[in-house]
């Protein structure tokens, strides 16, 4: 799939993942719809990306508002007339222990920006990807497929994620549109010291082991080539794809193991 003159819009196109992303894809001069809180920030990518040949349009977007999600694909729609891809990027990590956790009104505010975030955009967008058969990306995580402690809340919005998209895979396919649902691991990006702590505010560290991170580089050329190819999924990492079969074969085996990854994150920490 070429995304020649495509209208792609990319939610938390800001930075990291999101960000990459859209320069990767600029090569290709689509028009690209970049969506994320911090404006300044946008229009620097977008600057970044008009360079590569891109065509830009930036939207002040925060997606845990519904009315922000759906005037995001209304302008997208005026602007460039269509929809051909829409990637759910924006979400945000967390790291406490459920123990740790005296107000439980955290989950529902991930829950808004990790889930709904994702849901709100998709919902607005289905016409228009329908009528240009088109392509919803969401990107998850690993901890979407399997429990990690210390991440009972990211956890649980990923799961949530993950099977909202693979039961909206089946529906669409009748409609010539596809599905892709990407599974970074620990990606070298600011969203785990960004992210939030027991009490719901930024952490400003990580709670997990970056040693060997994969590069915002590479992560964002996999999603790339997912998109491309239009594939279902994009389990990234070997250890990514191990830690599935694991689950299957031996969860004690996985169990143990996040534990003890656990405890060595904490003692560098």
């Amino acid at each position: 799939m070429s995304f020649a003159d495509k209208v792609i819009v990319i939610t938390g196109a800001s930075d990291g993942i999101g960000a990459e992303l859209a320069r990767q894809l600029s090569r290709d001069k689509p028009k690209l719809v970049l969506a994320a809180r911090r404006s300044d920030a946008l229009r620097a990518v977008a600057a970044q990306c008009e360079a590569l040949g891109a065509t830009t349009f930036v939207m002040q977007t925060d997606v845990s508002i519904e009315a922000n999600c759906r005037s995001l694909i209304a302008h997208a729609v005026d602007k460039f007339g269509a929809i051909d891809v829409l990637v759910n990027n924006a979400g945000i990590s967390m790291h406490a222990n459920f123990d740790q956790i005296t107000d439980t009104d955290v989950y529902e505010r991930l829950m808004r920006i990790n889930l709904m975030g994702s849901i709100w955009p998709t919902h607005a967008a289905l016409a228009h990807l329908k009528s240009s058969q088109g392509l919803v990306v969401a990107v998850a995580s690993l901890a979407g497929l399997i429990g990690v402690p210390g991440r009972t809340t990211y956890c649980a919005s990923k799961f949530a994620q993950t099977g909202f998209f693979e039961a909206l895979r089946v529906e669409l396919a009748p409609d010539g549109v596809d599905v892709c649902v990407v599974y970074p691991g620990v990606v070298a990006t600011e969203i785990r010291r960004n992210g939030w702590n027991a009490s719901g505010h930024t952490a400003g560290v990580s709670g997990l082991n970056e040693a060997g991170a994969m590069s915002v580089e590479e992560c964002a050329g996999l999603i790339v080539t997912a998109m491309r190819l239009r594939k279902r999924e994009e389990v990234m990492s070997l250890k990514g794809k191990l830690g599935r079969w694991i689950k299957l074969i031996a969860p004690a085996k996985l169990d143990a193991m996040a534990r003890a990854a656990l405890a060595a994150s904490a003692q560098r920490r």
